[in-house]
């Protein structure tokens, strides 16, 4: 079957349906296509890998490495150059032969893992292998969810990976998933159970990662963040990788540049080994969507580390640098590999030439709420709940996006009884994390445990207060999940909050485009998951009548 382009793996896709002419995120067709093909080759690769390990040939790191990042330039956002992403094609199937000639019975093999095409024919393959490649709504469905749960995985996998950490067994699920993705003999029922399944490696990809971070930069703490701007030049970074951020401030000792954070990268400020950077003035600006005039106004050299690139306007586009799995066509990109130290004196020498960034805020936000120091907080906040001074905890976590809509959160936080904390992780805090929501005993009333992967903080506090309360189920907890999404990392923290036995999600600002109505009943029934309404009817819906 050929087909053009069709991509819904993110909240904007077109009409809430899918894009088809060219990515609301900015991508062209050609891109959309040469990231089909990357996804669909890394999945012959996968299951190649597969057989190996069940004829029981070990799989190198590399591999593992290549999958995680294969994965990762696929997701909104990331990666816009399909030049680049043609040549990741070009080596995953360099790799596939290689392993290939060691796998004993190829008979067990699908096509995917099969396919060994010419550069010239990847654009005609790439029309035959995309999403609708896949007639049954259903299955198509649950394929793509678990794709996409996999795509967030990656990324985590990715920041762990960079710090010198694996997990063989999360590394060995995400090759077999993606495998049985091309599988046709499996069944809604057992597409579904591997849904769960993706879960439960997601909170174990997010464990991994957690311990990574912790390990290599100290426990996140109770930390005020300086959201005005120094006098000297400065370098801005975005993204998620602590460990390109811990290199760049290394890199800028002494040079007379400042350096700032930018929407997911806040939370680094909340890491104590962060702190001791005397240039290490604080974060500029917003979520991610804001950047084209934040980046403008910011005036030195930006650093993009992962996604949520948006196609840069000319004013800065010769300012804008990618690494990792992030790629904009036009903008130069710095390499090396894990272990490697990445060289950024050119973003430090233009820096030096550029003006200090131009003010557009003042004051500081407070984070570092992550589970260390709120459990180190567990007597003051029970106490807080035994006595009815807190009522309810409002997890907003999350992303953040362009559609208006999403000032419903904006909203919602407003409106929230005094008695209520919301706890954040992801950009979805922009929305509400500059309003003066106070505090309640001194517990502030939005709890930002860091980064989206940090959702995984949110869990272990939210089961640890299921242990001190002395209940058999975590939903017995004063306890509202009202979760914003917008790609495929959410979908992993989804995934990993059903496998741990959340129900009632609330998703917004709408339900996933590849949910099928089929699928979207199944999570409904069993999950009790959920849209959003108005703000005034969700506040009855969960705090009842005022």
């Amino acid at each position: 079957m050929e087909n053009k382009m069709f991509c819904y793996q993110c909240q904007e896709t077109a009409g809430c349906k899918g894009c088809t002419q060219s990515g609301v995120c900015g991508k062209t067709p050609e891109t959309a296509a040469m990231q089909d093909l990357l996804v669909y080759v890394t999945k012959g690769l996968s299951a190649v890998t597969t057989a190996l390990r069940k004829e029981g040939t070990a799989v190198s790191a590399q591999i593992n490495h290549l999958v995680s990042l294969n994965l990762f330039i696929t997701i909104t956002n990331a990666n816009f150059d399909k030049d680049v992403i043609a040549a990741k094609v070009k080596e995953t199937l360099d790799v596939k032969r290689d392993l290939l000639a060691k796998v004993k019975d190829a008979s067990v093999l699908p096509a995917a893992a099969l396919w060994d095409g010419k550069e010239e024919e990847y654009a005609a393959k790439a029309k035959t292998i995309g999403v609708l490649a896949t007639p049954n709504e259903d299955i198509r469905s649950l394929r793509e969810l678990i794709t996409y749960g996999l795509k967030g995985l990656s990324a985590y996998s990715k920041h762990a990976n960079a710090l010198l950490t694996d997990d063989e067994n999360v590394d060995e699920f995400m090759q077999r998933a993606l495998a049985a993705t091309l599988d046709d003999s499996l069944s809604a029922d057992e597409l579904i159970a591997l849904t769960l399944e993706t879960g439960k490696y997601g909170v174990d990809g997010m464990a991994l990662l957690d311990k990574a971070n912790t390990e290599a930069y100290g426990n996140p703490e109770i930390t005020k963040v300086n959201i005005g701007v120094g006098k000297n030049p400065g370098i801005l970074v975005s993204g998620h990788d602590l460990r390109d951020l811990e290199m760049l401030l290394e890199q800028t000792q002494g040079t007379g540049v400042d350096v700032y954070t930018h929407s997911e990268m806040l939370p680094a400020h909340y890491y104590p080994a962060f702190k001791k950077y005397p240039n290490f003035v604080g974060n500029y600006g917003n979520a991610w969507w804001k950047q084209k005039e934040e980046f403008e106004s910011f005036n030195g050299p930006i650093l993009m580390t992962t996604n949520c690139i948006v196609p840069p306007k000319d004013s800065y586009k010769d300012r804008l640098y990618t690494t990792g799995a992030a790629g904009y066509p036009g903008c130069r990109h710095i390499g090396g590999n894990y272990g490697e130290t990445k060289d950024f004196s050119e973003l430090i020498e233009q820096a030096k030439t550029c003006a200090a960034p131009t003010e557009i805020e003042t004051g500081e936000i407070i984070g570092g709420f992550a589970h260390n120091q709120v459990l180190s907080l567990a007597d003051q906040i029970v106490e807080a709940v035994k006595s009815g001074a807190i009522k309810k905890f409002v997890v907003m976590a999350g992303c953040d996006g362009r559609a208006k809509s999403r000032s419903y959160y904006t909203e919602f936080a407003k409106a929230l009884p005094q008695d209520a904390v919301i706890m954040t992780a992801g950009c979805a805090k922009y929305k509400y994390n500059k309003l003066d929501l106070g505090d309640i005993g001194g517990i502030p009333r939005v709890l930002d445990a860091g980064q989206c992967n940090d959702s995984y903080s949110l869990a272990v506090i939210a089961l640890k207060l299921k242990e001190v309360f002395g209940l058999d189920d975590i939903n017995e907890l004063p306890l509202v999940f009202n979760i914003a999404w917008y790609e495929q990392k959410a979908v992993i923290v989804l995934l990993s909050l059903l496998y741990l036995g959340v129900k009632n999600i609330h998703l917004g600002p709408t339900l996933p485009a590849f949910l099928s109505p089929n699928v979207a009943k199944v999570l409904v029934d069993n999950f009790g998951i959920a849209g959003i309404g108005t703000v005034e009817d969700d506040m009855k819906l969960f705090f009842g009548e005022a």
